[in-house]
C-alpha cells in the first residue's frame, strides 16, 4: 500500500489532522518529494523522512526526475507502509504521482489544500465566475491566449518568470496588470501586483504562480476591438465588404512593398518592423470583414479559421497522412492536384481558376505555371534568352512603324516574366525593388541642387555618383 497525501501549500499547521496523523504515524515510512516546502521541512523535524531532493540533481529531464522519485517510492513500499507527501495538492502539478497511478501499484490518494486554493483565495476570485485557465510557465502554449482569467504556476526560475511576464505583456493591453504571488500560507509570503514588465523576476521560486485577470491584446484583442468598432463607429458601421475591397487591395500593396525592402539574407530588424507593421494592417481587413459577416451571420473568425485548417491539413498529407512528399516539386504537385479535386476542376482549360482582377507581373506568372504544369514550357531559364532577343527585335521593329507597339512590348514584358519564373524571382517584388532603387539613388542625384535645367551629362555625372554611394 502507498498512501499519496498532500502538505498543501504552507505550514503544517494548515494540513488536515487526520493526515498529520498518518505523517507522524512511527510505523511508516514517509517518502517527501522535496524538502523545500515549509510543512516538509517542519515534518522532518518531528521525524526521519526520506527525502528526493537528490534525484534532481542526478537526474538530466524532469521526466527522469519523476520516474525515479516513483521507482523510490516502490522500492520503499517493498519494505512497508508508506505515506508519499507531495506540496499542495497530489493531483494538481505532480508528475511522479501519475507515474505511481500508472505502476499497477496498489494506491491511496489523499486530497489536500493546493497551491491553487491559495492563490484563488489570496486574489478573491471564484473560478465559476468566468472560469479559470491553469497552464504550466515550463510550457507556456504558443500562441498564448489570456481569454479568461489564467494562473501560471512553475515558475521556480528567475530566466522562466522573466520569460513568462514577456509573453504575457505581448497579449494584454497596455493598462493590464499581473498578480505574482510568492510563498503563500507561511509567513513570508509575497504578494506584487503590477504592470507585466514592472515585475521583479526574482521573485521566482519554488512556490511561485502568477495571476492574470487583464483584458486580451494580440490577436484576440485585435478581434474584439474590431468588433467593437464595427458596433459603436459610424463610419466602420457604414462599411459592406465592397468598400472595403480597394482598402484590402492598398494594404497588400503596401505589404509587398516592406516585403521587398527585406534583405535576402542577414537581420534587418526595421524592416521586419515596418513588415509587422503592414502585415497588422492587412489583418485589420482580415478582421473587418469577420466582423461584418459575423454580424449579418454569416461566418466568424473561428469558422474562418477552422476551414483554413481543414483545407492546410487535407492539402499536406505528406505531414498529416502516410504520402510521400521528398522534395517542394511534390509538394506543390500534391497541393494543385488536391486542390482540383475539390473544386471540381476535372475538365476544362489548364488555365480555368486564374482571377482576371490579378497585377499584371503575377497573373503573367500564374498563367505561365499553368501552362507549364502541362509541359507547355522550356526546360532551363538560358532558353527564354533567345526569345527575350527576337522580342526586342520586334519591338524595334514595331516601333519603326512595322507592328504594334503596345502588342510588342506586352510581348517582351511577358517574356521577361517566364525568364524571371525560371530565375525562381517573384517578378512582381522585382520591378519593386529596382523601382525602389531607381527612386532612392534619384533623390540622391536630387540632394545637390535640382535636376531641372541640367544637360544631359551632368545629369549622367550625378547618377552615377549616386551608384556609388551605394
Amino acid at each position: 500500500m502507498i498512501r499519496i497525501v498532500g502538505l498543501g501549500p504552507g505550514s503544517l499547521d494548515r494540513v488536515a489532522m487526520p493526515v498529520r496523523d498518518v505523517l507522524v504515524d512511527p510505523g511508516t515510512t514517509v517518502v517527501c518529494r522535496t524538502l523545500h516546502h515549509p510543512a516538509a521541512a517542519e515534518l522532518a523535524q518531528l521525524r526521519p523522512v526520506v527525502t528526493c531532493d537528490d534525484l534532481y540533481e542526478a537526474a538530466e529531464t524532469f521526466d527522469d526526475v519523476y520516474s525515479a522519485i516513483a521507482d523510490r517510492v516502490i522500492a520503499a513500499a517493498g519494505e512497508g507502509p508508506v505515506v508519499y507527501a507531495v506540496p499542495g495538492s497530489p493531483l494538481i502539478g505532480e508528475f511522479a504521482v501519475r507515474k505511481l497511478l500508472e505502476a499497477g501499484v496498489t494506491v491511496e490518494v489523499v486530497p489536500g489544500e493546493s497551491f491553487l486554493d491559495a492563490v484563488l483565495f489570496e486574489v478573491g476570485y471564484d473560478p465559476l465566475d468566468r472560469g479559470l485557465q491553469v497552464l504550466d510557465g515550463h510550457r507556456l502554449p504558443d500562441p498564448l491566449v489570456l481569454d479568461k482569467p489564467t494562473v501560471i504556476a512553475h515558475l521556480d526560475k528567475p530566466e522562466i518568470l522573466a520569460e513568462v511576464l514577456a509573453s504575457v505583456g505581448r497579449v494584454v493591453t497596455e493598462d493590464g496588470v499581473v498578480t505574482v504571488l510568492r510563498d503563500l500560507g507561511s509567513d513570508d509570503a509575497v504578494t506584487v501586483t503590477g504592470p507585466a514588465e514592472t515585475i521583479d523576476p526574482g521573485l521566482a521560486g519554488l512556490r511561485t504562480s502568477l495571476f492574470v485577470d487583464a483584458e486580451p491584446g494580440g490577436l484576440l484583442g485585435a478581434v474584439r476591438v474590431m468588433r467593437r468598432l464595427r458596433e459603436e463607429c459610424p463610419w466602420d458601421r457604414s462599411q459592406t465588404h465592397h468598400t472595403l475591397v480597394k482598402n484590402l487591395v492598398e494594404e497588400t500593396y503596401e505589404l509587398v512593398e516592406a516585403i521587398a525592402g527585406l534583405p535576402e539574407s542577414g537581420d534587418d530588424w526595421v524592416a521586419y518592423a515596418r513588415v509587422e507593421d503592414e502585415l497588422g494592417d492587412v489583418l485589420l481587413q482580415v478582421l473587418f470583414h469577420e466582423a461584418i459577416a459575423r454580424q449579418e451571420g454569416g461566418f466568424d473568425i473561428d469558422g474562418a479559421a477552422e476551414v483554413l485548417r481543414q483545407k492546410l491539413v487535407r492539402r499536406h498529407p505528406h505531414v498529416f497522412g502516410d504520402v510521400v512528399a521528398a522534395t517542394p516539386e511534390d509538394v506543390k504537385r500534391n497541393w494543385d492536384r488536391i486542390k482540383a479535386e475539390e473544386s471540381g476542376e476535372d475538365g476544362g482549360s489548364a488555365l480555368d481558376g486564374v482571377p482576371q482582377g490579378l497585377p499584371g507581373l503575377h497573373r503573367a506568372a500564374k498563367v505561365q505555371n499553368r501552362a507549364a504544369k502541362v509541359g507547355f514550357d522550356w526546360e532551363r531559364a538560358e532558353q527564354v534568352l533567345p526569345k527575350l532577343a527576337e522580342e526586342i527585335e520586334e519591338l524595334a521593329g514595331a516601333m519603326q512603324g512595322e507592328g504594334d507597339v503596345v502588342a510588342e512590348l506586352g510581348d517582351l514584358m511577358f517574356s521577361v516574366v517566364n525568364l524571371a519564373r525560371h530565375l525562381g524571382v517573384d517578378p512582381e517584388l522585382a520591378i519593386r525593388r529596382s523601382t525602389s532603387e531607381f527612386e532612392r539613388r534619384f533623390r540622391r542625384m536630387e540632394e545637390e541642387g535640382p535636376l531641372s535645367g541640367l544637360d544631359l551629362a551632368e545629369l549622367d555625372r550625378r547618377w552615377e555618383a549616386a551608384k556609388a554611394a551605394g
